[in-house]
């Protein structure tokens, strides 16, 4: 898909909602589309994590694996969610993993370019912070929900 194509739909994605028109054509210039099959990995805790997805279609997993163990699913995304926010922080790894639950079509965001742009607008990178730290807060609470479910913690004795 040229990049041209690919403004409209950063533009009706929700995570940039009032996104000034400028900074979307920003986002453009670090676009790209890509697609994920059935029970592929999208990426594995510790990996060099440059990218974030916005997932057009499909459903995947953010998972917390352990040598020997069954992965455990933390959350599940589908249409319209972001992927990834470990290409925003140093030492720019993936802390999870993410699988493909089925056929997933995805605009893939270039983080190092993205890094530069904002490292460059300092107002596009507090935006991008704004919006990121809601994604963390989702992940974090997701989180602390499996945790409740897996190990039974009495009520009022919440993380």
């Amino acid at each position: 898909m040229p990049l041209s194509t690919l403004e409209p739909l950063l533009k009706e994605h929700g995570f940039f909602q009032g996104l000034k028109p400028e900074y979307i054509q920003l986002l453009v210039e670090c676009a790209s589309n890509t697609r994920f099959e059935a029970g592929e990995m999208i990426f594995q805790r510790g990996e060099e994590a440059n990218r974030f997805y916005l997932i057009r279609n499909g459903r995947v997993s953010i998972e917390i694996s352990s040598p020997g163990k069954q992965a455990i699913t933390i959350k599940t995304l589908a249409d319209h969610d972001v992927l990834g926010w470990s290409w925003l922080y140093p030492p720019y790894e993936w802390q999870f993993d993410s699988r493909a639950l089925e056929l997933t079509r995805a605009i893939a965001l270039d983080g190092r370019c993205l890094r530069g742009k904002c490292d460059n607008d300092p107002e596009l990178g507090y935006e991008m912070m704004k919006r990121f730290s809601f994604i963390m807060l989702e992940s974090l609470q997701a989180t602390r929900l499996q945790l409740l479910d897996l190990y039974g913690l009495p009520e009022g004795k919440l993380l």
